[in-house]
């Protein structure tokens, strides 16, 4: 797995754009018929994707994890983006349909992915933080998730919000998972933008059309800098960074955390007079 280190705050503002884009952006996760995954030290989250293409993919064990399988010490969370596939944990399967969730708790030892459709294929993206209990390995729908309108048109932000884990939700040790698509003609995201010392959080952006882009904004409230994004790119969100996006069209993200808590709402606001 590759590695991304953490960045204090006063390192970042001297960054370019190479160096940014080096530190925080996840590209080419999803490649057919593979595995991948990326280790950060913000609160050791791992973002990956599996991508079954008429083959099974099994989750390894990653030497740098010093644990004999994957989830000896971590929790997972997945979110099926694709065709419908299925997960074999443990030997007992689970049907993911397009954006349905599985978590999969500490101490399950055989992971399997596989897609039910050679010509429509399955898309896993995959978080895995620590956790110190375990928890049951429970399905939810889309249909089952708790929904929450939020902006408007007329603010080009109208959206919603699926959440799955979360305190009231699948529950877990400490990751907390949903996402959020946009309607036609909307394209901010997190607009006004907020922040959460407490947990960091990493999105990933999909269902963007092909030549279309997302501009996503990171850093301090006073000092902002922005990555500019493509359809399946993963982007790290340290906990003093805001985090918001604005795309060339319509799109959906899938937003994860881990750390402190699981309170959705924990968050500190930043008003739109405040950005620079």
């Amino acid at each position: 797995m590759k590695v991304l280190h953490g960045v204090h705050p006063d390192d970042f503002k001297r960054y370019d754009t190479g160096q940014i884009r080096d530190r925080f952006l996840i590209e080419d996760i999803v490649r057919s018929g593979e595995i991948n995954c990326v280790y950060t030290h913000y609160d050791r989250v791992i973002v990956g994707a599996a991508n079954p293409a008429g083959n099974t993919l099994s989750l390894p064990a990653y030497p740098n994890l010093r644990a004999d399988y994957f989830l000896e010490r971590r929790e997972m969370g997945i979110i099926n983006i694709g065709g419908d596939g299925t997960i074999v944990v443990d030997g007992e399967l689970f049907n993911l349909s397009r954006l349905d969730c599985l978590y999969i708790g500490k101490g399950a030892r055989e992971i399997a992915f596989q897609s039910k459709s050679s010509t429509d294929m399955a898309i896993f993206y995959i978080l895995s933080t620590p956790a110190h209990a375990v928890y049951p390995t429970t399905f939810m729908s889309i249909d089952e998730a708790d929904k929450v309108e939020a902006g408007s048109a007329s603010l080009a932000n109208e959206r919603t919000i699926h959440k799955y884990i979360h305190a009231n939700g699948i529950k877990s040790c400490q990751l907390v998972m949903g996402l959020t698509t946009l309607k036609p003609g909307s394209v901010w995201n997190t607009m006004p933008p907020h922040v959460h010392d407490r947990r960091m959080e990493a999105y990933f952006y999909f269902d963007l059309a092909v030549g279309q882009r997302i501009m996503h904004f990171m850093g301090q409230s006073n000092e902002t800098r922005h990555l500019v994004m493509k359809n399946h790119d993963a982007v790290i969100s340290s906990p003093w960074s805001i985090h918001s996006g604005a795309g060339t069209s319509n799109y959906s993200f899938i937003w994860g955390m881990g750390g402190e808590n699981l309170d959705y709402t924990d968050m500190d606001v930043i008003s739109i007079g405040e950005i620079k």
